[in-house]
């Protein structure tokens, strides 16, 4: 593979590419891979931060030749071309992929006109398309992988993405000469971005037929299965029986609405996965510590458990009795007052300080509520019962209760769940089917995700700057209750996350005071031997429920076990061993460091698990009891050894005088950037945390040594 400067009409003439029509936009496209990247110089001028992009590649084709430039308006001549000779427009269009879009299109944003730029955040935008015809896609977006895990994970093409071969340090502009291994760093960027959107062509049959997220191939894969019978042709019968199946789902769908005070209410209940540590064990090295990992977690609760199936309606309670006898048939969102909260467990927390509305006089572990004079939130009846489990209190007011009936999820989500997970199964290491089984895995990992989507978005549009349109709650709710397309309901997700945490938690409360560490599908303890009998009866359990769901729906409960290619069965949703650790000790949520194996393994909120460790590794020579010393509270790792980089958005147009490493002096005009900085890490506990940890050790704060 060769680079050139210039792309020509000959070159392209040499292409044999096909179109394509997307059915609901009704745009053709080329069907073709193609994509752009720049690389850029970060400095300091007349003492501000300043950037510019010194050289951009582009590659039209797997395999073929890729050009570049060193200016913007050399881009433009290019993209001018492209736009004439394909008779690009609107409604006729070549889609380009840039990995992390959102860094390019700061760089390129006041060179072009932009005719629509869809963004789910400010200043990331998932696709921009510019008058010329050209549709600038994110394929960091689509794949969830960075360019060099991008590479690792091709599976028809080898490509490997070269690391190490640029000194980002070094001042270079659209003068500075590039040796023959820069060209390659640059070159190869574009051959790894085009290796994997061909076979996502491949995949996919059509490039219009690419989501533009991650999430977003889950989404039509679970829609088709809800609404559309799919021929053996890949495209959706209109048979009676085709006609049948929309219309009976989307029946169930038009009376699964909320309204807009049941939203707000239930946006306030949701919590994520429950990540903490044991006090008792927080900033110690402890030995032998076993792990063990939830297969599946949130799959395996979309299967399991019973959902909210109806419209909610008001409920009056009288009692906590009478609380609990409606948990039996309804899946119940309310508003809890606890008065005078005390933690009798002691070694663990459960209430997250973040999600009270009110909160006095509270003492706080980690972000968690430890105990209080007075506590209000809002919670589903899930959150109730671990409450219970980990509390005790004065007086507790429950109001505001809402029902839903509830049932398990509609068959064909349950039978989209179970498809992905054969899959990922069935096919790991089938030689063949490298692509189905990544897609299959991407899936059943973002499965969850689909249902938390938020029906209320704020829209981030640009025109020449950035701006933030606040949406109408009421009209976007409307809108979401009478969508024709809409498959899933809001309240799904909250109930989701919920069952997964109770699950999580069964094992804190039986693990007591040996359980060490927690996050959303995992737990670390010790004496990990002795809690084996509450692991088999916890999978008898869970493998029980499943059964019961497939019973319910008249499905083949072998297909909850499906066989490796070496014919090891993987039952879903089981406690499995994942490991013994000869050292650990964690700081908190998201903060430990194990040795497993011989060797040590960091995970750090914020820090690359490989850079942190061998920073830490490289002061203590290789004495293991340092290297945990060494992990503490004000660890403090130097920009040099993070692999950190903070981003500065410059949206004021610069013109600078640049002398490059070679002392070569260049005029540069850059009218938007983003300046890239190295950034140190300091590994800080917060005062809060430090005051609780002393305050449990020393007895100050009560523990009791309930265990349920």
């Amino acid at each position: 593979m060769k680079h050139y400067s210039m792309l020509t009409t000959d070159y392209l003439d040499s292409l044999d590419i096909p179109l394509v029509k997307d059915g609901k936009t009704k745009c053709e496209y080329l069907n073709i891979e193609s994509a752009f990247d720049i690389e850029t110089t970060s400095t300091i001028y007349n003492g501000e931060k300043s950037a510019f992009m010194y050289v951009w590649m582009f590659g039209i084709g797997y395999g073929n030749d890729v050009f570049y430039g060193r200016t913007w308006e050399e881009f433009l001549s290019l993209c001018e071309l492209l736009g004439a000779y394909f008779d690009l427009h609107e409604n006729k269009r070549l889609i380009t992929y840039v990995h992390n879009l959102g860094y390019e299109f700061q760089f390129m944003r006041k060179f072009f006109n932009w005719e629509g730029v869809f963004s789910i955040n400010e200043r990331k935008p998932i696709k921009a398309l510019c008058d010329m015809g050209i549709e600038f896609r994110c394929s960091y977006i689509l794949s969830g992988y960075s360019l060099a895990s991008l590479a690792k994970n091709l599976t028809t093409h080898k490509v490997k993405k070269m690391e190490g071969d640029l000194d980002y340090e070094l001042i270079r502009h659209h003068e500075t000469a590039l040796t023959e291994k820069e060209w390659g760093y640059c070159e190869n960027d574009i051959v790894v971005v085009n290796a994997y959107i061909n076979e996502q062509i491949a995949q996919y049959k059509s490039i219009a037929k690419i989501p533009l997220t991650n999430t977003g191939r889950v989404r039509e894969y679970v829609k088709n299965q809800c609404y559309r019978i799919i021929g053996e042709d890949g495209t959706p019968e209109r048979t009676p029986e085709a006609k049948r199946k929309y219309f009976k789902y989307r029946k169930m769908m038009q009376d699964l609405t909320i309204t807009v005070e049941e939203y707000e209410r239930l946006k306030r209940a949701f919590m994520g996965g429950f990540t903490h540590s044991n006090p008792y064990h927080t900033n110690k090295v402890l030995e032998n510590v076993g792990s063990v990992d939830l297969t599946s977690s949130y799959p395996t609760v979309m299967l399991s458990e019973k959902y909210p199936m109806s419209k909610g309606r008001p409920i009056a309670i009288k009692s906590m009795d009478d609380l609990k006898a409606y948990m039996k048939k309804y899946c119940l969102l309310m508003d809890v007052r606890i008065e005078g909260l005390r933690n009798k467990l002691g070694y663990e927390s459960y209430i997250s300080s973040s999600k009270c509305s009110k909160l006095e006089n509270a003492v706080e572990n980690n972000g968690r509520v430890f105990s209080a004079d007075l506590v209000e939130s809002t919670i589903v009846d899930i959150d109730l019962q671990i409450i219970e489990a980990v509390y005790e209190w004065d007086a507790i007011y429950v109001s505001k209760v809402v029902g839903f009936a509830k049932n398990y999820l509609p068959k064909p989500i349950i039978e989209s769940i179970l498809n992905m997970y054969e899959d990922k199964t069935t096919l790991k290491g089938v030689e063949g089917k490298e692509v189905e089984y990544l897609l299959s895995k991407g899936m059943l990992n973002s499965v969850y995700g689909m249902c938390v989507t938020d029906p209320v978005k704020d829209e981030h549009t640009y025109n020449t700057e950035w701006d933030l349109e606040k949406v109408d709650v009421m009209e976007a709710i409307h809108k979401y209750n009478e969508s024709k397309g809409r498959f899933l309901f809001y309240p799904w997700g909250i109930w989701v996350t919920a069952y997964a945490r109770r699950n999580l938690w069964s094992a804190i409360l039986n693990v007591g005071n040996d359980y060490v560490y927690s996050d959303t599908d995992s737990i670390k303890a010790l004496n990990f031997e002795s809690h084996q009998p509450y692991v088999d009866a916890y999978n008898k359990e869970i493998t029980f429920k499943l059964f019961k769901m497939m019973d319910y729906h008249q499905l083949n409960p072998a297909r909850l076990s499906p066989k490796t290619i070496k014919g090891e069965v993987k039952p879903l949703g089981v406690w499995e061993f994942e490991g013994m650790y000869s050292m650990f000790k964690t700081l908190g949520a998201k903060r430990y460091l194990v040795r497993e194996n011989g060797h040590n393994k960091l995970t750090v909120a914020g820090l690359s698990k490989k850079n942190g460790m061998e920073y830490i590794e490289s002061q203590c020579g290789g004495d293991v009891d340092k290297v945990f010393n060494m992990f503490a509270d004000s660890l403090y790792i130097p920009a040099d050894a993070t692999g950190k980089m903070t981003h500065s958005y410059i949206d004021d147009e610069q013109e600078l005088l640049i002398v490059d490493y070679d002392g070569v002096p260049a005029r540069v005009i850059s009218p938007s950037a983003i300046h890239l900085d190295k950034c140190d890490f300091t590994l800080s506990m917060s005062e809060k945390y430090n005051y609780f940890l002393k305050g449990y050790e020393t007895g100050e704060f009560n523990r009791g040594d309930k265990r349920l």
